[in-house]
């Protein structure tokens, strides 16, 4: 993450949260970061100086006047003014950071060969809940190169019972005992 999207994303997060809004912010965040991630090419045209500040901010009146909350949109529009639209991203990133540690929410990406049934997602939902006394945000994610068991990535951490990873150790094992 950027410096600017810390600074920036703090400081929506803290007006959203201030205005009790963190959590309707926080969503429209969501579906905007995720949609620009698909049409990279809007965040460019906010981004060209060929066109003037004033018609930028035109074309984001234009796109999200009416759909997004008008914090956002001012915000996007500082963001444009000053340059800054393609941090738009991480200013999300640690927009979501803020709310999930106010909120007790840990997220969590479990990599898996297949993708889990609902009823795995609940179960490791529930125990990892239990674990860390947290809300959790699961996202399974498949790599079929992990050939079975599951990975476990939060908060810069990573536990991991993988065939692979098994395999790997059993390898470092036997080169460690024949050299």
């Amino acid at each position: 993450m950027t410096e600017v999207g810390n600074v920036y994303g703090q400081s929506l997060y803290e007006l959203a949260k201030d205005e009790g809004l963190s959590r309707e912010i926080g969503e429209q965040l969501t579906v905007l970061q995720k949609s620009f991630g698909e049409e990279p090419d809007f965040i460019r045209l906010l981004s060209n100086p060929s066109l003037s500040k004033p018609e930028r901010c035109r074309i984001l009146d234009t796109s999200f006047r009416g759909s997004v909350h008008p914090y956002i949109l001012n915000f996007m529009k500082i963001l444009t003014e000053r340059g800054y639209i393609r941090h738009f991203s991480d200013c999300c990133d640690a927009f979501s950071e803020l709310y999930n540690r106010d909120n007790g929410i840990l997220k969590v990406t479990a990599v898996t060969a297949v993708a889990l049934t609902p009823a795995q997602e609940e179960k490791l939902t529930g125990k990892l809940s239990q674990i860390t006394g947290k809300t959790i945000a699961l996202h399974n994610r498949i790599d079929p190169a992990v050939l079975g068991g599951v990975r476990l990535d939060y908060d810069g951490q990573r536990l991991d019972d993988t065939v692979s990873h098994r395999l790997d150790a059993i390898r470092e094992l036997l080169n460690k005992t024949v050299l």
